[in-house]
């Protein structure tokens, strides 16, 4: 299969199979195949220029220019990998979290190049396991009552 065709096939399982869970690996659900090589990831990060746009949590990446949307850091829920991978390659199915996300007459735009006919599978396994290292779960805070 082409790159293209293989991303666009992907793509399709991620929709239709995340399932709704916290885990990085939930038990159902969009698991990628084999594991990414977080070295190649950031080298695939760098290669598709991704830190124009995003800053990435504790990395020596050069920072993006304008307001980045930043990626890593603590968080209370790790992303799955189904979560980065529909990111990645359909950044408009997250974007109406974002404020720079653009409500035009196609739908809600980005900004954010299109990879599905750039990316290979493997780049993508590498990107999305490298943006794993980023994060770090945080504690939930206790509520008193």
């Amino acid at each position: 299969m082409a790159p293209s065709t293989t991303l666009l096939w992907v793509l399709g399982l991620v929709a239709a199979g995340i399932a709704c869970s916290t885990a990085r690996d939930p038990a159902k659900g969009f698991r990628l195949a084999g594991n990414g090589d977080t070295q190649r990831g950031k080298a695939a990060f760098i290669e598709f220029r991704c830190y124009s746009c995003h800053e990435v949590q504790g990395s020596n990446l050069p920072r993006p220019a304008n307001r980045p949307v930043t990626l890593g850091g603590s968080v209370a829920h790790q992303p799955s990998d189904g979560y980065l991978v529909t990111a990645i390659i359909n950044p408009a199915y997250h974007a109406d979290r974002y404020p720079s996300a653009d409500l035009g007459s196609q739908g809600v735009t980005t900004g954010m190049p299109e990879y599905a006919s750039r990316m290979t599978v493997q780049q993508l396994t590498d990107i999305v396991a490298y943006l794993q290292t980023r994060y770090a779960l945080s504690p939930l805070p206790v509520r008193n009552e």
